[in-house]
């Protein structure tokens, strides 16, 4: 099992940016898969969630309408848009699979089976 994610990077605030976490060696469609972040000091916290069997999303308060997330299950690969960035948004954002529902991503890391390596997004203000 593997997941990358790529696409980080440093940008000015209000800048965008575009993440992906490609997945392999489970079924795609079967498993939630979902962002997290997380910045120097602070607990690792839950962004934003897809899952391709239903259609769900999930998103926290902080990047409804700004982020977007998306998949493609014929790349087995999940998306996430980052638009109008904050300094705040600063992190390192990883992505994990769990076989679940998205809303699990409000009970904490410890749900999520698989995890990928994090890629830095940078916000300069």
């Amino acid at each position: 099992v593997q997941l990358v994610e790529s696409g980080g990077g440093l940008v000015q605030a209000g800048g965008s940016l575009k993440l992906s976490c490609a997945a392999s060696g489970f079924t795609f469609d079967d498993y939630a898969i979902g962002w997290f972040r997380q910045a120097p000091g602070k607990e690792r916290e839950g962004v934003s969630c897809i899952r391709a069997s239903d259609v769900s999303t999930y998103y926290t308060d902080s990047v409804k309408g700004r982020f977007t997330i998306s998949s493609d299950s014929a790349k087995n690969t999940v998306y996430l848009q980052m638009n109008s960035l904050k300094p705040e948004d600063t992190a390192v954002y990883y992505c994990a699979a769990g076989s679940h529902a998205c809303s699990w991503i409000e009970y904490g890391v410890s749900w999520w089976r698989f995890w990928g390596q994090g890629t830095q997004v940078t916000v300069s203000s």
